[in-house]
């Protein structure tokens, strides 16, 4: 197989907006436009466009003081979030193989983008019949244990922002309404669980218990997915919603959480 030269598939615009988030580094608090077109040889109009571009998604924010531009929220936000996805994976993966020894059943760790699930990481058990793998797929949040119980702690202000009065229908069970899924996740919380009772692929369940780190906040799911042969009402209750929410909390506590 030929290896193409990514760099033939570079975006210059897009390399330019990199080039100017860059200049911000060290010691650099604050830079205009006229010094910014003269580190990187840009004309002053193309660094006003980048910057304002910037500016429009927060990124950059400018001091009306001086006019001069500085790093905005951001850049704080997606440093935070690479922090506690490399933080959290790192702890998770021995949970992960806790979990699926413990309950043998494949087990995630998922975090949440916009409204929708992504899986970050899994462990398959010994069982010769395994689900298929979740891995790197984005899935509906209104449609996976993953997704519910990562929403379920959010007011219902907030969700009622992301929701759309009629969800869509993957299979027989899956929750069709804004309202039946608001009681969905009422129950959520007092159990501190979420299942999908194969409500995005027949034959296939899941359940879930909400990952913290020491602001409180949920940021991510442990859950386990098996088929529902295996994964009965009753295996649920004693066993694996147990083992879920136990190791959930253990990796929580690991990631700095104090009840």
């Amino acid at each position: 197989m030929v290896r193409r030269d990514k760099s033939n598939y570079i975006i210059q615009s897009v390399s330019h907006a990199l080039d100017v988030l860059e200049e911000f580094r060290g010691d650099v608090d604050e830079l205009g436009v006229t010094e910014l077109s003269r580190k990187l040889k840009l004309h002053k109009n193309n660094v006003f466009r980048i910057l304002a571009t910037l500016q429009s998604r927060n990124y950059i924010e400018q001091n009306k003081s001086n006019e001069n531009y500085r790093l905005g929220i951001r850049c704080l936000e997606l440093g935070q979030t690479f922090i506690h996805q490399r933080g959290m994976l790192k702890q998770a993966k021995p949970v992960l193989q806790e979990l699926a020894v413990k309950t043998g059943e494949t087990s995630y760790v998922s975090i949440l983008r916009g409204n929708q699930v992504v899986y970050l990481d899994s462990v398959e058990p010994a069982t010769t019949v395994r689900v298929v793998s979740r891995l790197g797929l984005h899935m509906p949040t209104h449609a996976t244990a993953a997704g519910k119980v990562m929403v379920a702690f959010e007011s219902e202000e907030d969700l009622r922002k992301h929701l759309d009065p009629e969800l869509h229908s993957y299979t027989q069970n899956t929750i069709k309404t804004a309202e039946d899924l608001l009681r969905n996740l009422s129950t959520v919380r007092e159990k501190g669980y979420a299942t999908d009772l194969e409500e995005f692929e027949e034959g296939l369940r899941c359940i879930a218990s909400p990952i913290r780190d020491y602001t409180r906040k949920v940021i991510g799911a442990l859950s386990v997915s098996g088929p529902a042969n295996r994964v009965t009402d009753d295996r649920i209750e004693t066993v694996i919603s147990v083992e879920v929410t136990r190791l959930a909390k253990e990796l929580s506590t690991l990631l700095g959480y104090r009840e």
